[in-house]
């Protein structure tokens, strides 16, 4: 199948499959996709904090797209094909698994309350903990028996998605040291992709600052949705701040009205 020029279909003329806290999914522009679009909602707490933030989903769509695109040139599967335009990428379908794979180097957030570690705390080895996806339960953690006995996943399937966090995780905590950002933590999603007959897992959802906690090496400032979470505002700067080392938006560049101008 070409993706390479598919037919785009304007977002008003597209039927919507799933709208989620921060993106919303459209059926795609060829059989086996779907158009993922990123909103400007920012959420904490299940959604009990919520606000519109101008341009949080355009960073968003970038840096996700610029992660995403490394994952595949590595030989890392995702369900990312191409960015779209600058709030939208086309992608895989994926039979998503209903877990959140989260990845821990440093104690931070829940972990650091849970077990009274200090925040900051550098971690023996990086820790992998699941969550289940339900907003109603507070998608709370689980284990692999939870897991299995409940047939959210396969003990096959668990191994794959704790091989790719761990590749993911090597990955992303090489890229953002290079440029002076320490990867604290961060959350993947994972989905079936089915090709024929044949099945395999991969990377799915975003990798953003709004999945990710990324603390300035030097000052340990948060480049996060930790910003707002803990009403430290400057959210869209830290995501900017982000993109500007990653090398998406063009250094010393001030944001356009509306929204940062991007690197095209």
């Amino acid at each position: 199948m070409d993706f390479l020029e598919p037919r785009y279909i304007p977002m008003n003329r597209r039927r919507r499959i799933y709208e989620g806290k921060a993106k919303i999914l459209y059926e795609g522009t060829e059989p086996g996709t779907l158009v993922q679009h990123f909103k400007d909602d920012a959420t904490a707490f299940n959604k009990k904090k919520h606000q519109i933030v101008d341009g949080k989903g355009v960073l968003n769509n970038r840096i996700s797209e610029h992660i995403f695109s490394h994952l595949n040139n590595m030989g890392i599967p995702t369900h990312f094909i191409r960015r779209l335009n600058m709030r939208e990428q086309l992608i895989r379908e994926v039979e998503i698994i209903p877990l959140e794979v989260v990845v821990r180097n440093v104690a931070a957030g829940s972990l650091s309350q849970r077990l009274g570690i200090e925040e900051g705390t550098m971690l023996p080895r990086s820790i992998i903990e699941f969550y289940y996806k339900s907003d109603e339960l507070g998608d709370p953690m689980v284990s692999e028996e939870h897991i299995t006995a409940f047939g959210w996943a396969s003990p096959q399937e668990i191994d794959d998605v704790m091989a790719l966090a761990i590749r993911v995780n090597d990955f992303l905590s090489g890229l953002f040291l290079g440029v002076g950002i320490r990867l604290v933590d961060f959350k993947i999603e994972c989905g079936r992709l089915w090709e024929g007959d044949m099945m395999r897992i991969v990377v799915a959802d975003e990798i953003s600052p709004d999945s990710c906690r990324l603390w300035d090496i030097n000052s340990a400032e948060k480049l996060d949705k930790d910003r707002f979470r803990r009403e430290m505002g400057g959210l869209v700067e830290a995501y900017q701040e982000v993109a500007r080392r990653l090398g998406i938006l063009m250094e010393n560049e001030p944001p356009a009205s509306g929204g940062p101008r991007l690197v095209q």
